[in-house]
């Protein structure tokens, strides 16, 4: 189904993989594993253990390149891929996910626009899954290869037939956090529900939270923080708010450039920034 020798699709229930996908409500396409528990457990949190609605994850990237240290420091390129690999897994079956998929580019070939083989491959998972909602990366990520992944998403969505295209496209938080959007633009995900479910989620990923990284404080973290810095003049309303920019506009109008369109809310939160001093002064 896709072109890349290791690809995979998982299936943590047994079905029959067709099914599996076109059965999919929300899919969350992201660049490495561990990014999909991270930044879309909204999706996840919406489907667990439902028969109506269904989550599918998708790791483009192999792993080879992740980051190690302490008991990992000393494991290979391939022997980290195939862990990487296993804790995903591990995370769909916890996540009761209807299929994993793994695309297993190298991190330097998502990055190159035009990437025809794997723009193919996006248009293949999307049509095969017409899911309702899209995660992905966001514009204002700081990490190369999660923007890469993005804007080969939409290389991909642009070329889609409508009836294929989700009806929402996100981009979530992972490498930046997007409480600095001004409220009206933010897409607001409420994640307070099922904390046990989302440490089980992140604790998976041992080679990177005992690899260096304690993604799992950071991540509930966040999301605490969220909810509790939304609104300054109100008690809170959730106890996990996780944020998202809205960038359905970008996959209906296949003119609208990504980097006006981000400029756009750049510009609106200096506005607010500036507009706030000036009436203090």
């Amino acid at each position: 189904m896709f072109t890349q020798s290791n690809s995979e699709i998982y299936i943590p229930d047994g079905s029959d993989p067709a099914e599996a996908l076109a059965r999919t409500t929300h899919l969350c396409i992201a660049a490495h594993q561990d990014d999909i528990e991270i930044m879309a457990v909204e999706g996840i949190l919406r489907t667990y253990e439902r028969s109506d609605v269904h989550f599918t994850g998708c790791v483009v990237t192999d792993g080879r390149g992740s980051p190690r240290a302490g008991k990992f420091a000393n494991v290979s390129d391939d022997e980290m891929a195939q862990i990487r690999v296993e804790e995903q897994k591990k995370a769909a079956r916890i996540g009761k996910y209807s299929a994993q998929v793994f695309l297993g580019y190298p991190s330097a070939e998502v990055k190159k626009a035009g990437n025809q083989a794997l723009k193919e491959d996006l248009k293949n998972l999307i049509r095969q899954t017409r899911p309702e909602i899209l995660y992905t990366h966001n514009l204002a990520d700081k990490h190369n290869t999660h923007v890469g992944v993005l804007m080969r998403v939409l290389e991909a969505l642009r070329e889609l037939e409508p009836e294929a295209l989700p009806k929402q496209l996100i981009g979530c938080e992972v490498w930046r956090n997007l409480d600095w959007m001004p409220d009206e633009k933010k897409v607001i995900m409420d994640v307070s529900a099922n904390k046990e479910l989302q440490t089980q989620l992140v604790d998976v990923f041992v080679s990177q939270v005992q690899g260096g990284k304690n993604y799992t404080d950071a991540i509930l973290g966040r999301r605490a923080a969220n909810a509790t810095f939304f609104a300054s003049h109100a008690t809170d309303k959730a106890t996990g708010l996780s944020f998202g920019m809205d960038m359905t506009p970008l996959m209906k109008d296949k003119e609208l450039d990504p980097v006006g369109y981000v400029k756009t809310i750049l510009e609106e939160f200096q506005e607010n920034v500036v507009g706030v001093i000036e009436e203090m002064r």
